[in-house]
């Protein structure tokens, strides 16, 4: 009973954030995974604000959330 108690101690974790989620599906591509659910990736792409067709390449789409991420990173006005 006290692995219960434990479990309802433990800290809770913060759910990512959009970008987090964006960040760390690239960061996944990067090291060699592939992405198995490309509706998944699209609504990825979806919260970042991209309309994104369900007949596109998976490809063209992880490229598009690079650069929403490019942007994301930049100040604004830079």
């Amino acid at each position: 009973m006290r692995w219960i108690t434990d479990w309802l101690r433990r800290p809770k974790t913060q759910p990512l954030s959009d970008v987090q989620r964006a960040q760390a599906l690239i960061e996944a591509v990067d090291r060699g995974g592939i992405p198995l659910n490309p509706a998944r990736v699209n609504a990825i792409a979806r919260t970042l604000g991209l309309e994104v067709s369900a007949e596109a390449p998976v490809e063209l789409t992880l490229e598009r959330i690079r650069l929403a991420l490019l942007r994301c990173a930049q100040p604004p006005g830079g």
